[in-house]
């Protein structure tokens, strides 16, 4: 017999290790619910991981008959993704559960930066002029008489890995060199993802991210966070993020239209999603848009608008409930720290007096010391994230730069060994 007083279940499917995973786990909790990771983690030192559900995730066929036979020992609530890598995953497994899901096509399309653009393009959404390349081809004959500037891009990581903007056809051949050593470094990646990178033009202009929950094809915007850096390239760190937007609410009913005009022709129906977009005198570019939370500790700057965390409004939504949104409070900001330099991590000096400036509510150091730093467009983390409010964007703005201003980054060296000469026969 079922325990009648036991949680409703939620299985997070997330690759092992995923950054991501530490916030769902939490959020479950607080909305009375027991969360199940799904994930490769047998061995993990992590228990979430190590006591859910063991998958391979490599093989579908037996990754979505091991969550059918959990399902049928107790059933889940809801099915969420963690990341980018198991959207598909999750919503193949919702579906053969009954539960809330977007079509696996749509989410793939989602996933796949190339086939997003073809599918954009003939629905009429205004996206950049773009071009496919094979990496292992001739790069500059591919992409004679496309033009420059252009951003160069692998079609299916995340996090700006690999995103090159290049000015000229001799930095365009290099680039495609870069990338094709980073992907060559990718485990998960299927054999067409390899062999496809994306050519499009580069789009100037303000670049904002656009968060919203998707409720049976309806956009609820939930909040619009302005990048206040310029990103020109030729890497595209992403550093700050603030909200609410100061853009005019013309411009964010139009970032709206775009982004649920970009969901309808992927045919995404369900749940989070993440949108990057740009802001010229021509209107509003898509960049990119992906079936996902933004992830991690920057889904904490929610709360600012809605009262609720990011991941609570998707678990939320996932199983069926409806938080009531509480009215915004204030302004907030985030600062993903850059990394620096090359090297190995010593330490952060100067963390407490950053705290001291008014509005910085948190500093958090995600790398530890000994740890091998790895900038953009090869690096995939930051080395942190400094947290602040203020009474209007502006001024938590401020904040974060005033802390970070306070910080001084230690980098040591990263020495590498020759292999000895062989010796005179």
């Amino acid at each position: 017999m079922p325990d009648p007083v036991a949680r409703p279940r939620v299985l997070l499917v997330a690759p092992h290790g995923s950054y991501r995973t530490a916030p769902f786990l939490a959020a479950a909790r607080r909305l009375g619910l027991e969360p199940v990771v799904a994930s490769s983690g047998r061995h993990s030192v992590v228990a979430a991981y190590a006591r859910g559900l063991h998958l391979d995730l490599g093989d579908e066929a037996a990754a979505l008959a091991a969550i059918e036979a959990a399902a049928r020992q107790r059933p889940f609530a809801g099915v969420v993704a963690t990341d980018d890598a198991t959207t598909e995953l999750a919503a193949r497994a919702a579906a053969r559960l009954g539960l809330p899901h977007n079509p696996p096509e749509a989410v793939r399309l989602a996933r796949r930066k190339d086939l997003a653009r073809a599918r954009l393009a003939r629905a009429g959404v205004a996206v950049p002029e773009h071009r496919v390349l094979d990496p292992a081809g001739d790069v500059a004959a591919q992409a004679a008489g496309f033009g420059f500037p252009a951003v160069v891009k692998p079609v299916a990581l995340a996090g700006s890995r690999g995103v090159i903007r290049v000015d000229d056809e001799s930095a365009l051949v290099a680039a495609v060199e870069r990338i094709r050593a980073i992907l060559a470094r990718e485990d998960l990646l299927e054999p067409e993802a390899r062999s496809r990178l994306l050519l499009e033009r580069f789009v100037p202009g303000a670049e904002v991210a656009v968060e919203g929950m998707l409720e049976e094809g309806r956009l609820r915007l939930l909040a619009v966070f302005d990048k206040p850096d310029p990103l020109d390239g030729p890497f595209f760190e992403e550093t700050y993020y603030v909200t609410p937007t100061r853009h005019p609410p013309a411009v964010v009913e139009a970032l709206q239209a775009l982004v649920e005009s970009a969901c309808a022709a992927y045919g995404l129906r369900e749940g989070p999603v993440h949108a990057e977009c740009r802001i010229n005198d021509r209107g509003v570019w898509l960049i990119e848009l992906a079936a996902r939370t933004i992830g991690g500790l920057c889904a904490r700057l929610l709360g600012a608008g809605t009262g609720h965390g990011l991941e609570e409004l998707v678990l939320a939504r996932a199983t069926g409930r409806r938080p009531v949104p509480a009215p915004p409070a204030g302004a907030a900001g985030v600062l993903m720290i850059p990394i620096p330099a090359a090297g190995v991590f010593k330490r952060v000096e100067g963390i407490l007096d950053a705290l001291r400036v008014p509005g910085v509510e948190d500093i958090d150091i995600q790398v530890r010391e000994g740890h091998t730093l790895v900038p953009l467009p090869e690096g995939s983390s930051y080395l942190g994230f400094i947290f602040a409010r203020g009474g209007d964007p502006a001024a938590a703005e401020a904040a974060l730069r005033a802390a970070h201003a306070r910080l001084r980054i230690v980098v040591a060296p990263l020495w590498t060994l020759a292999p000895a000469p062989e010796a005179a026969a």
